[in-house]
């Protein structure tokens, strides 16, 4: 873990206190490099400024919310990120999840499990990999390239955000297999993954949407109900 603490993190939120206490705790673990903002129009520019690793976002925010900044994050990176939020609303969790986001915290929280989450995020994100596993294979008429994390569909890219990564890399390890809800869960979220199901289905639908010519009627990532999820590489014959 030691090579993640030079990861470049961006903290927004509103609250000065917040920011402090989190860039703070973050100093005593050993981050480093630790960037503030206090509104959208901030962030937007110390991302494009910084380029930092990862973000730690608020969803209220004084000119917009995370939602509508994660949006246009995504219009210029692919940096996974971190909601922190006093909605805790299951609607405004799978929201954010559904954007693409990486994970999704209520206030108040505890600094260890801010700090639990975030070196998670950055293992799965930047960690390199044991082995050479990783590959590009064609799902119909898209490219998926797991070591650049794109799914190609002629001159179009469309990035995955870590969470899609690690699902897909699930699924291609056992491909044409059945792989269970558990066991999907548990590649994206690590040990803490009880209660992520639904969670897990907002992810199956992002990645359809980038791998499928019809995501209502997808051929290549099955529901496989009361088990789990298939991908399916084989040509029909």
């Amino acid at each position: 873990m030691d090579n993640m603490k030079d990861k470049k993190i961006l903290i927004v939120d509103d609250e000065p206190d917040i920011r402090v206490m989190i860039e703070r705790f973050l100093r005593k673990e050993g981050f480093f490099r630790i960037y503030t903002a206090g509104d959208c129009s901030s962030a937007l520019a110390a991302i494009g400024a910084s380029k930092p690793d990862i973000a730690i976002l608020d969803v209220m925010l004084p000119d917009g919310d995370g939602f509508s900044l994660l949006s246009s994050i995504r219009t210029m990176s692919t940096l996974p990120v971190l909601f922190l939020s006093a909605r805790g609303e299951d609607e405004d969790r799978l929201l954010g999840l559904g954007l693409g986001a990486d994970d999704y915290i209520v206030k108040p929280f505890l600094p260890r499990e801010l700090l639990l989450r975030l070196t998670a995020i950055l293992k799965r994100v930047y960690a390199s990999p044991v082995n050479n596993r990783l590959t590009s294979f064609r799902l119909g008429d898209s490219v998926i390239d797991l070591d650049s994390a794109v799914v190609r569909w002629d001159q179009a890219e469309l990035p995955l955000t870590a969470k899609e990564h690690a699902i897909l890399t699930k699924l291609y390890e056992n491909r044409d297999r059945i792989v269970t809800t558990d066991a999907l869960c548990q590649a994206a979220w690590g040990d803490d993954s009880y209660g992520y199901e639904n969670s897990l289905m907002v992810h199956i639908r992002r990645i359809r949407e980038k791998v499928e010519q019809d995501p209502s009627g997808p051929i290549h990532l099955l529901t496989v109900r009361g088990l789990g999820y298939k991908l399916v590489t084989k040509e029909n014959p």
